[in-house]
């Protein structure tokens, strides 16, 4: 069996072509311009390009793009006034702080000083609560990418077995709970986990989130299942550097029935959801109805 490759380049366009065109009605309908502000402490060089795409895909969506970069020494007090100042602005619908911030500040703090409404990463602790108690909520950008991804390979996912890999606050924690809202039975997995290559082995899908180069082996796969591989592991080959994700592409890919690759699987879906959450946050700051398959 040759799995089919689940494209996330080619559907992440789709999504930001979606996200444009509700844009350009929402300027001509209601003169309304979804913001997005996008704050870097420091200069972590992977942030920083980082950044820089999510500026221009933010533009090319016609949407107001804001960036303020701060010097790795600026104090927590600074920031949280800049993320106040943020929370006030009626033309800014979305805020992300870009993560990690320099050690001497209070990353949990800084998250939950932006307002639940704008925070279009999904991390406030609010959102948390609403999205782990099946409530309306702001999603974490990744695991809603992985979501909209099996929702467009399955159609319906209810009834399926899915294990996810990984427990983290980011990734696996709220994409368990995304999977439990389409009516999946899931099991969140770990490193700790016994016979991890058996509960693997149940699954209908698999979403693999653990940060660990190539761990899933193929023969952990059940045949025909769906992978969902967020790793992003940088490793060197043959003396040269490499990219690949917390599953061994090759192997498994004989035996699933999709799986997606890295890169050009799940990364390029982040972003894209940004935009989506910022578009999602401006119809519901200004009573309009949500973009339809743009949410959880």
């Amino acid at each position: 069996m040759s799995a089919t490759i689940i494209d996330g380049k080619a559907f992440a366009a789709r999504i930001r072509g979606e996200v444009a065109a509700h844009v350009a009605r929402l300027k001509a309908d209601h003169g309304i311009t979804p913001g997005l502000a996008v704050v870097l402490v420091g200069e972590d060089p992977a942030s920083q390009v980082y950044v820089r795409s999510k500026g221009k895909q933010t533009v090319e969506a016609g949407m107001k793009s804001v960036e303020h970069k701060l010097d790795v020494d600026t104090s927590e007090e600074a920031l949280l006034a800049l993320v106040e100042e943020l929370n006030a602005d009626p033309t800014i619908h979305g805020i992300l702080v870009q993560l990690p911030l320099p050690k001497h500040m209070n990353e949990d703090l800084v998250i939950n000083a932006i307002d639940p409404a704008k925070d279009v990463d999904g991390f406030h602790i609010s959102n948390v609560g609403l999205l782990g108690t099946g409530q309306k909520s702001m999603v974490p950008c990744t695991p809603l990418g992985s979501l909209m991804m099996l929702r467009d390979h399955h159609g319906s996912l209810s009834g399926l077995d899915a294990v996810v890999i990984g427990r983290s606050n980011i990734v696996g924690k709220p994409m368990a709970q995304l999977l439990l809202k389409d009516s999946c039975t899931v099991t969140i997995a770990h490193s700790r986990t016994k016979d991890l290559a058996e509960v693997v082995r149940r699954a209908d899908i698999v979403v693999a989130a653990v940060g660990r180069p190539e761990m899933v082996p193929g023969d952990w796969i059940k045949p025909g299942a769906t992978v969902i591989d967020v790793g992003i592991n940088r490793i060197e080959r043959d003396g040269k550097p490499k990219l690949v994700g917390d599953v061994d592409f090759a192997s498994a890919a004989e035996v699933a029935g999709a799986i997606t690759p890295v890169p050009g699987g799940v990364g390029p879906m982040t972003i894209a959801c940004l935009l989506a959450n910022t578009l999602t946050a401006c119809c519901r700051a200004n009573g309009l109805p949500e973009p339809e398959g743009l949410t959880a």
